[in-house]
């Protein structure tokens, strides 16, 4: 279905509760906004009939599993409960003779691949870190083959084609080993690094070690103590951790990626908390993609509000879509959009905001 040829032309969907036809409703998921928002009760199985579809077609978990008796995980916002012989909803956690066993994402395996970016980079928070001077330097950008959530219009889809069981995985000395004198930082993508934090922190302590510069993209949904130490150690090496705010709404958010956002919105009001220990370069950063037909002004002004409300100076960038993955039937965002949206975050007090990615944008209304 992600194949799907992409167009500026593109047929009306509709939504399955209300009837409403739009062209921007996407077909994987069926729901317009309006129906998510006031008829959660409603939306929400359809939502989530939508990610155990899509999760299926990889072999994934379709839910996180609650089975009574069963090991409990705790390292990200699923809090799997593991039967024997499942298969925790990252898949890279099982359960076999009674104990919690690690596919990978614990210091000696990670499920991963990396590669050197040039300085300065297409990076989120680039306009605002220290590498955006480095030049002759590079990032060392690895991506974490597995996530905690299950976004239908990832940009980054195709980790959920890497077979945890036959992969080959790198250690967190491997990794670090990687570096060498032009690796200025490191940065953390996927996927999500939430679900292979313990390696990820691993291979970060010994990069700092090193003199790289330590930085995190995530949708914030690990164990809040491992968010702190993540923070810690982009607060240490002047690194920072830029959190994916996808939406504000608790039932919005579930229909986009199939889990809810408190735990993310707990862990990004904590780090925020910690902004003015460095606010220089910032610490901390979110961003938002502006998802056509879903993520609108409104949303962003939720956002940003809760955003000004512990620190106004905190950055914010809000990304175009492109489409993509299962929502390769919603048009690209737009010039008025993407204005409408930052106009908002403006408005709600925040001092920084930013319009990221402006080359996707499209003049379409």
């Amino acid at each position: 279905m992600w194949h799907v040829p992409v167009t500026e032309t593109l047929p009306d969907q509709t939504c399955a509760i209300c009837g409403a036809r739009s062209r921007l409703i996407a077909a994987q998921l069926g729901l317009c906004l309006d129906c998510i928002r006031n008829r959660p009760a409603e939306a929400l199985p359809v939502a989530l009939a939508a990610h155990a579809k899509a999760r299926r077609l990889f072999g994934l978990p379709e839910r996180a599993p609650r089975t009574a008796g069963g090991r409990r995980c705790g390292l990200c916002v699923q809090s799997c409960v593991i039967g024997e012989g499942e298969r925790g909803y990252c898949g890279l956690r099982q359960v076999r003779d009674g104990k919690l066993r690690h596919r990978a994402g614990v210091p000696a395996r990670g499920l991963l691949h990396w590669y050197r970016d040039r300085l300065p980079t297409n990076c989120v928070a680039d306009p605002f870190c220290t590498g955006h001077a480095q030049r002759g330097k590079h990032n060392l950008a690895v991506f974490y083959a597995s996530c905690t959530v299950d976004c239908l219009f990832c940009q980054n889809w195709h980790f959920r084609e890497v077979d945890p069981a036959t992969a080959t995985t790198h250690s967190a000395a491997e990794l670090a080993a990687a570096a060498n004198e032009r690796t200025y930082c490191v940065c953390y993508f996927g996927g999500d690094p939430a679900s292979q934090m313990a390696h990820a922190l691993a291979a970060g302590r010994k990069l700092a070690q090193r003199g790289v510069v330590v930085c995190w993209e995530t949708n914030g949904t690990a164990h809040p103590r491992l968010m702190d130490r993540a923070l810690d150690l982009s607060l240490a090496t002047g690194g920072c951790v830029k959190f994916d705010l996808k939406a504000h709404d608790d039932g919005l958010h579930r229909a986009l990626t199939g889990a809810s956002n408190r735990h993310t919105l707990e862990n990004f009001a904590r780090a925020a908390a910690r902004f003015e220990r460095r606010p220089t370069p910032p610490p901390v950063v979110a961003s938002t993609l502006l998802v056509p037909g879903y993520v609108d002004a409104q949303e962003v002004d939720r956002i940003a509000q809760l955003i000004a409300g512990i620190n106004p100076a905190i950055p914010y960038v809000l990304l175009g879509f492109a489409p993509h993955f299962l929502f390769p039937d919603l048009p690209r965002t737009s010039v008025r959009h993407a204005e409408e949206a930052q106009a908002a975050a403006r408005a709600a007090g925040l001092h920084t905001v930013r319009i990221g990615n402006r080359h996707l944008l499209s003049r379409d209304t």
